[in-house]
Order: C-alpha cells, then sequence, then structure tokens
C-alpha cells in the first residue's frame, strides 16, 4: 500500500528556476574502496543481458576499484565463470534513486572492437512484475561502440511497444568528458560539456512517456562484445578501462530531484511561531517509517546551502533537531528534509 505524507504545518510551494545549483547526491570517488552506501553490483553474464555480450561480470576489485580519485571499470581477456571476458556493472538500485534534475559525470572511456562503455538510467520499477522493460523507461547518457567517433544517446519507453529516440555527436571518449542529464516535468535534455544534442518531450506524459516521471536509478558499465559493438578480434586492447571522475545529481535550486533508499514516506514539522517570522533557535521534528539515509540543510533563497544539520543513516523513529539562526541574517531560507524517496522543503523567515 502506498504510504500518505502527512504534513503537520503548512507548506509554501518554491517557483523553481532552470538553475542546477542544489547538489543532491554525489560519489567523488575519494574513498580507498568503493562505497557500498552507494552501489551495488551485478554479477553473472544472464544470458548476455538481452545483448549477446560476452563478458562475466564480478565485483572483484580486478574489475571495479578506486584509484587516484577515479572509479576504474576494467574489462580483462580472462576465462571466469565460463566466459572468455570479465568486467564490471554497477548501479545504485535500491539505495540511490532520482526523480528529475541534473545528472551528469565526468568519464574517460575505452575504444577497441567489441569495447562498449555506458552511462545509463534504468527505471526503479524494473523488476516490478517480472521484466518491466521497456515499460520502466531507460535513458543511456553515454553509449559508445568500438572504434567510432561518434557518442550514442538514446532514451527507450513503451507506447504499445518498444520505441525509442536517439543520436548521436562527434566525440573522443578517450579523453575526459562531462556526460549530462537535464530531466523535469516537461522535458529530457541530453548534453556532452554542457552542449544539448538531443531533447525529448515528456510534457503531459506525451506518446506515452508517463515512466519518466517515476524514480530513475544510475548504472556504470563496461560491456565486452554483443548484437551491436560485435565481438573484440586481435586489435582489441586487454585489460582496458573505463575512468569515472565522478557522478554528481543536482536538483533544481530548492532541490527537485529526490534521493532514494526504502524510506518513502516522513512526517516533517518545525516548531516555531506561526505564521513566519520564525524563533531563532528553532526545533525541526521528523519521523521515519524505516532506515534511511537523512539530509537536512537549511537553504538560501538562491538555493544554496547555508547550513547541514543533518547527514547521516538513521533508523525508523522520531527525531528532532536544532538550528540556531541567531549568526544568520534575516531573508527567505527554506529548510529541506530528504529521507529515502522522500523530499520536502518548508520556507522560513527571519526577521532581524
Amino acid at each position: 500500500m502506498k504510504k500518505h505524507l502527512v504534513i503537520l504545518f503548512l507548506l509554501y510551494g518554491i517557483q523553481s528556476q532552470a538553475q542546477y545549483t542544489n547538489l543532491v547526491w554525489s560519489d567523488e570517488f575519494n574513498d580507498a574502496t568503493i562505497n557500498k552506501k552507494n552501489w551495488v553490483f551485478e554479477t553473472g553474464n544472464n544470458n548476455g543481458w538481452g545483448n549477446s555480450e560476452l563478458e562475466y561480470y564480478t565485483n572483484r576489485p580486478e574489475n571495479a576499484c578506486i584509484n587516484n580519485g577515479n572509479l576504474q571499470i576494467i574489462a580483462k581477456k580472462e576465462s571466469y565463470g565460463g566466459k572468455s571476458y570479465t568486467s564490471a556493472r554497477m548501479k545504485t538500485q535500491g539505495l540511490q534513486n532520482f526523480t528529475y534534475g541534473k545528472i551528469e559525470a565526468r568519464i574517460k572511456a575505452p575504444v577497441g572492437q567489441g569495447m562498449w562503455p555506458a552511462f545509463w538510467m534504468l527505471g526503479k520499477n524494473i523488476n516490478d512484475s517480472g521484466w518491466n522493460w521497456p515499460k520502466c523507461g531507460e535513458i543511456d547518457i553515454l553509449e559508445h561502440i568500438d572504434n567510432s567517433k561518434y557518442l550514442n544517446g538514446t532514451i527507450h519507453w513503451d507506447n504499445n511497444g518498444h520505441v525509442s529516440n536517439g543520436t548521436t555527436i562527434l566525440c573522443d571518449v578517450t579523453k575526459f568528458h562531462v556526460y549530462g542529464l537535464e530531466w523535469d516535468e516537461n522535458s529530457i535534455k541530453l548534453f556532452l560539456d554542457g552542449t544539448k544534442y538531443l531533447e525529448q518531450s515528456i510534457a503531459n506524459n506525451v506518446s506515452s512517456t508517463d515512466e519518466f516521471h517515476l524514480p530513475f536509478f544510475i548504472l556504470l558499465n563496461l560491456a565486452v562484445g554483443g548484437s551491436w559493438p560485435g565481438n573484440p578480434d586481435a586489435t582489441t586492447q586487454f585489460p582496458d578501462t573505463m575512468f569515472v571522475d565522478y557522478v554528481r545529481v543536482y536538483g533544481l535550486n530548492t532541490g527537485i530531484g529526490s534521493v532514494g533508499s526504502e524510506c518513502n514516506s516522513a512526517n516533517f514539522s518545525l516548531s516555531q511561531n506561526y505564521p513566519n517570522p520564525f524563533n531563532l533557535s528553532t526545533t525541526i521534528s521528523f519521523n521515519l517509517p524505516s532506515k534511511s539515509y537523512v539530509s537536512l540543510k537549511v537553504l538560501d533563497y538562491i538555493g544554496k546551502e547555508v547550513a547541514s544539520i543533518e547527514s547521516n543513516e538513521l533508523r525508523a523513529g522520531n527525531y528532532t533537531r536544532q538550528w540556531d539562526a541567531s549568526g544568520f541574517p534575516g531573508g527567505i531560507y527554506f529548510c529541506r528534509l530528504q529521507a529515502g524517496s522522500f523530499t520536502e522543503t518548508k520556507k522560513l523567515i527571519l526577521l532581524k
């Protein structure tokens, strides 16, 4: 049963502008090991993943590790699991899910016959009622095959059968580039180093695009072989590596775009003089129905973070936190709570 949010105080709607200034989530790959709160591995060959791929995906450091501030996904030619190649496929499914926002990654990719690096997204509901593709939706922000001079970007969905909208753009993927997506209730736009090269309208579910108004998760992988690139040959270099400098997700100003774990709803309230102005010391209360990573921040009127009150994984339960506003100038502020797939913002006015 879908849980419904109960708001204890009046919430003010925020008119978002097309300025992606609010960093919702990121992985900068600066830790010694891959963050298990952000990524899970898909392993095996899964009958070629529907694409006749040849690799066996593993969760070994030989195929995925962090080195010098970069995630490295390494494809190797070796016998493993009954296959002749190994690599890695990582996803945020069940950990971090997003609806709308700006999603980008800085990546350097390998080339060669049969090489197929990808940075892409799938709908969170892909496993509902069994295999739910293409009804879950798919957004391919970066795909590259073989030695092509072109980057491929494609959007897949269901409209009485599989349909897609895709194009290519010149790109030397062996150098670092920023591959990006801007996604709101009206459109999906793909970017290469800030240059838009593909746009798909999803306004009012046009062309049965309703799947793109639901949560998605992120995937990174380096496939070997398959029905699209074909098989490696004697010219293909092994081992070869896909380097990922960072993956970042931004919301529109005060945070359209939600970070997901398994928490689907929360209660969120402020103890203050009401209506505004509010007390210089305000109690913020929230309830978590399940264990979740919680981000509780205060933003100024342009969406810039001015205070981080909570940034931890918390168990289910009732919580209170204090924000001392005595050191802040008067003005408009927003208190934003993110817990799992729940995101809510309250407007505050501080008079001094």
